[in-house]
């Protein structure tokens, strides 16, 4: 007779692990592209990217690539930030009309989550709003090939699409395991074009997926093994590419950062900073690394009084002592060490510390809070959170 053994016996959270995406690494990897559908058996793909890349030259590279290994190609170059239903909708309209068989995502969050809106919708049907939870897709869904220039969203390594309802505004988390790229292609060199605002953002929320998904009430071994080398690389190499924005081994590190805090993400979820930041950028327009980043440091401190964030905070802060990064810290108590060190970045990057710094209206803070507390990620911080908690976090963080 078998037994399953519970949490309580192993002293293990249960898990199920499913390895994917296949992660190809390094600079000029990109050129691989086509070689590396033709091995999904691709025959006619449509690039997603947007108007950014296609003036970097980035999009062309990739499109003639893809070409130059008999491969056709149709493009969507109009993927914007914060993508809605409209936006996904326009992208299936190309797809259709060429009929594909294999989707290639190019650039941000934004531009892989297009993609996977439009592969929802042409192997399934319907409209997003269909699929806005988890595991709604019935059919299987086309394999597509993630190439990100950004370090930041993890996006490529994840089976959620973040869709925005083009009418009610309302942010849709569309999660399926069929969704999850079949390949991430991760070129350092494509990061060098980015300006340093974007730097700054997408590697601040790189930053906060490390540490947010490390204490999760739904962490296990396989998302903390994630999370600490995900820490580990942002930390050090997050301060080198906002001084020097041409080093490639940084940028490479931030890359690799982002996409293992996005595979931390996909098997533990996020917490609290993510739900305080989404009413911030739904309201008030604050991008969400900006948002994200200038709550962190109020939410590691509500966490850490919960004894298990604050053991996990302090191996996150010996990482800290072991590289320099904050070298006065003797009888600092390691969750103060992290928020000191996530402001001093935050300072580095030039993004603002305070909710006033960012023109927000102290009056909206109930309604903030409100907004907050039904935030799908705040049911996963490790500390229990309601309205009048988020209102307290707001209103420290408004005067930070």
């Amino acid at each position: 007779m078998s037994h399953k053994l519970s949490d309580d016996s192993t002293g293990v959270a249960s898990f199920d692990y499913q390895p994917r995406p296949r992660i190809v690494f390094g600079p000029g990897v990109v050129d691989r592209t086509g070689e590396l559908a033709r091995g999904l058996g691709a025959k006619s793909v449509l690039l997603v990217t947007d108007r950014g890349l296609v003036s970097a030259g980035h999009a062309r590279r990739v499109q003639e690539n893809l070409e130059a290994s008999g491969l056709n190609v149709a493009i969507f170059d109009h993927a914007a930030e914060n993508p809605t239903t409209a936006c996904v909708d326009k992208c299936l309209k190309v797809a259709q009309a060429v009929g594909i068989d294999t989707i290639v995502g190019l650039g941000g969050g934004s531009s892989m989550d297009t993609a996977k809106g439009c592969n929802f919708l042409l192997t399934n049907g319907g409209a997003m709003q269909d699929y806005w939870g988890v595991g709604k897709a019935k059919k299987p869904m086309l394999p597509m090939i993630a190439i990100p220039t950004t370090a930041g969203t993890g996006s490529e390594c994840q089976s959620a699409a973040l869709i925005a309802d083009a009418k009610t505004h309302q942010k849709m988390a569309c999660l399926d395991p069929k969704a999850v790229p079949r390949i991430a292609i991760l070129d350092p060199s494509l990061t060098l074009s980015q300006p340093f605002r974007v730097t700054a953002c997408t590697g601040m929320d790189a930053l906060a997926h490390a540490l947010e998904t490390a204490v999760t009430k739904n962490r296990n071994v396989i998302s903390m093994m994630f999370s600490r080398e995900a820490f580990r690389l942002c930390i050090t190499a997050f301060p080198q590419v906002l001084r020097h924005p041409d080093d490639i081994t940084a940028r490479g590190q931030m890359l690799l950062g982002a996409a293992l805090a996005g595979m931390a993400i996909e098997n533990s979820m996020l917490g609290a900073a993510h739900a305080a930041a989404n009413p911030l950028t739904a309201k008030f327009g604050v991008v969400h690394g900006k948002a994200v980043g200038l709550m962190l440091p109020t939410v590691i401190r509500y966490n850490s009084s919960s004894s298990a964030a604050r053991h996990i905070y302090a191996g996150l802060a010996g990482e800290l002592k072991l590289n320099g990064s904050t070298p006065a810290h003797n009888g600092v108590p390691d969750a103060d060490l992290l928020v000191s060190r996530v402001e001093e970045l935050l300072d580095l990057a030039k993004l603002p510390r305070s909710l006033k710094d960012c023109g927000v209206d102290s009056r909206s803070i109930p309604g903030l809070a409100e907004a907050a507390s039904t935030q799908w990620t705040a049911g996963f911080n490790p500390r229990p959170l309601a309205a009048k908690d988020f209102e307290a976090i707001y209103r420290e963080a408004y005067e930070a």
